[in-house]
């Protein structure tokens, strides 16, 4: 834990060493609050809820959440550090969870400079804050699953753009598994019970029903096997890379 601990440390402060992560941010949050006000339409749905703010976060993670993990080891290849932390005291496994943790503090530190809008909602009406906190704790776990999916992918290259692009690719499809336009694909010849499969790694209806206020084990489960898995996938790649 002591390992885990110190390249969390590391990697954490080494996203505020540039001004990357301040970019981030701000744009993160100029395009949170353009969306919730505006798209969304805050006051004028008159209701005193955050729904039109959450609404959006899957769309959003879509193109930043690869933005932050396309540096994860596509970097490290691309200038050879990875060499030197494989020499460190630190096993394969150890080395993904802390870089992934400080992606995930990173990004959840994000998403905590959006707390103007739940004190604009607290001002305005009396909302269900459990509901919100909810939502919160859903926005986390998607972007948690959105990130260890582009960890994964950015250890299969050296190149930051091609892991940002495949990424996105994948997480789309990920958004999309529970539309009909992709489940029809299989319901013409599939048997029900993968077409039933394909519709629960939909992102979306994992996330909607926490963002509501229902936090089911069900969708807990899904996040966590989801970020395990593809944690699992990134040190096999990694260890596989190593070995070539």
């Amino acid at each position: 834990m002591n390992l885990i601990r110190a390249l969390f440390r590391r990697e954490l402060q080494s996203y505020f060493a540039t001004p990357v992560a301040y970019v981030f941010i701000v744009i993160y949050l100029v395009l949170m609050g353009t969306f919730t006000f505006y798209l969304g339409q805050f006051y004028e749905r008159g209701q005193a809820d955050l729904s039109s703010f959450f609404n959006f976060h899957p769309w959003l993670y879509l193109f930043l959440v690869p933005a932050i993990s396309m540096r994860l080891w596509a970097e490290e290849r691309k200038t050879g550090s990875i060499e030197l932390l494989m020499t460190m005291p630190i096993t394969a496994w150890q080395a993904v969870l802390g870089k992934f943790l400080a992606a995930w503090a990173f990004t959840g530190i994000a998403l905590a400079l959006t707390f103007p809008v739940w004190i604009t909602v607290n001002y305005l009406g009396n909302p269900d804050n459990g509901a919100i906190l909810a939502g919160y704790v859903g926005s986390m776990l998607m972007a948690g699953g959105f990130l260890a999916i582009g960890a994964c992918l950015s250890a299969t290259t050296r190149n930051q753009v091609i892991a940002f692009v495949i990424t996105i690719v994948v997480c789309f499809g990920f958004l999309l598994s529970g539309f009909p336009m992709v489940l029809d694909l299989f319901s013409g010849w599939a048997p029900q019970a993968l077409v039933d499969g394909i519709a629960s790694l939909s992102f979306l209806t994992h996330f909607a029903n926490i963002s509501k206020g229902v936090i089911d084990f069900r969708d807990l489960v899904y996040f966590g096997l989801l970020i395990g898995t593809f944690l699992y996938a990134n040190t096999i790649v990694l260890q596989w890379k190593q070995a070539d």
